[in-house]
């Protein structure tokens, strides 16, 4: 093996049982032993140097292109071994040199003008939509769900609608501005349940195509107006705005832009509730092989970079919710779901675009458990008084919702639950 590969593996891997074959085929075993053993096996020696010098671009990159062979146990298997342990050790210095470096030239790669942005989004959601279809909810929520116990998936993306539809303290009538839309699910549900006129904007032509066919198959064409659309180019004002899972593609140069395009169009009684994923730890980098393969100018933020974005931008916070684990059960549940289903992705896409999926919802999954990930809401107003003055307005709307839910015969399990 790679003198510098066995050195780091000895170094981190302290807990649990990791057998490694190297590319002579020799047998290394690292950890103490305990839990089901992991055993991989590298193709050839650059793959070895390569995973020793930049582990978090090439170990997936490896494994995609089969390069690094998974022989016991599962990817996730691997990552949460080695994550396990990282998160207890320090990193070598070359490592936080190119941690360094990568952090230096984040802004650079989420320079993220409209013509930009519109690539990014067609890179990963212009994909066969069939692929999502493989994992994803009936509804095709691609977010975190909101998981109480027991809930299966599609209860938990439910309940997480409805959590954010009493955080918007919706009425019928209003005008409600969907930003990433998706596939329209949000924006359709609104419109259903809480009687609102829905604008849903993407850059996906793909999504976009899906979300005119929903609201034409279910009669709400007159209620709802999907478009192709940066959030940048919107006109009007709006009476509720939400957002969910999109503003992981806005970049850090571009916050301050975002917030001042929400204040000039929310209504001055209006309330817009922001749902993304964010870092415990304070701000860093995207994750390479994210950010080569899976979301081009993507990036997570700390709540660190967000707030003074919204104060410049003269919002009110008026309450923010941290989601700890519930984006690791959604990972998990779509990863159990697409592997229970790999040899209908492979005859879509191939088996390299496989390996890279299974890489990314497994990384994915790993680093909201080990690696300081988690999803926040928060609720932004422009008039003090534009809602009650607790909280338990929320919990109130999501009982009218799960009621009125529960007399369409669609059961399921709500956040206050």
């Amino acid at each position: 093996m790679f003198w510098l590969l066995e050195k780091i593996l000895r170094r981190v891997v302290v807990n649990g049982n990791l057998r490694v074959v190297d590319a002579t085929g020799s047998q290394y075993r690292f950890g103490d032993g305990t839990g089901p053993e992991v055993a991989i096996r590298f193709a050839d020696r650059a793959t070895e140097r390569a995973v020793a010098f930049d582990p978090q671009l090439t170990l997936g990159e490896s494994y995609m292109n089969g390069r690094l062979i998974v022989e016991s146990g599962t990817v996730y298997d691997l990552l949460e071994l080695l994550l396990r342990n990282v998160q207890a050790q320090p990193q070598p210095r070359w490592l936080q040199w190119l941690d360094a470096g990568r952090r230096y030239g984040r802004r650079l790669q989420q320079f993220n003008p409209v013509s930009r942005a519109r690539r990014n989004a067609a890179y990963h959601y212009n994909i066969d939509g069939a692929i999502y279809d493989l994992f994803l909810d009936p509804d095709k929520q691609y977010s975190c769900a909101y998981f109480t116990p027991g809930a299966d998936l599609n209860e938990a993306q439910l309940a997480k609608k409805v959590h954010l539809a009493s955080k918007l303290a919706l009425r019928p009538g209003q005008r409600v501005l969907d930003i990433g839309c998706g596939w329209g699910g949000l924006a359709l549900w609104m419109a259903t349940n809480a009687g609102t006129k829905v604008k849903g904007i993407t850059l996906s032509s793909e999504q976009l195509a899906v979300a005119q066919e929903r609201a034409r198959k279910q009669g709400l064409a007159n209620a709802i107006e999907f478009a192709l659309e940066d959030y940048r180019e919107t006109a009007g004002k709006f009476d509720r705005i939400v957002s969910v899972g999109m503003f992981e593609h806005v970049g850090v140069n571009h916050y301050g832009t975002f917030f001042r395009r929400l204040n000039e169009l929310l209504t001055d009684d209006g309330v817009a509730v922001l749902h993304s994923i964010g870092r415990s730890d304070g701000p860093g980098y995207t994750n390479p092989f994210i950010a080569k393969y899976i979301f081009p100018g993507g990036y997570i933020p700390a709540l660190s970079e967000v707030l003074p974005a919204i104060e410049r931008a003269g919002l009110i916070v008026s309450d923010i919710e941290i989601l700890r684990l519930h984006y690791a059960e959604t990972l998990k549940a779509w990863r159990e779901r697409f592997m229970a289903r790999r040899q209908e992705a492979v005859a879509l896409k191939g088996e390299e675009f496989c390996r890279m999926w299974e890489f990314y919802l497994a990384g994915s999954e790993t680093a909201f458990r080990y690696q300081g990930m988690m999803v926040f809401q928060i609720q932004l107003i422009k008039r003090i008084d534009a809602l009650p003055i607790v909280r338990d307005y929320m919990l109130e709307e999501e009982r009218r919702y799960y009621e009125a839910t529960r007399s369409r015969s669609e059961p399921t399990r709500l956040a206050g639950e």
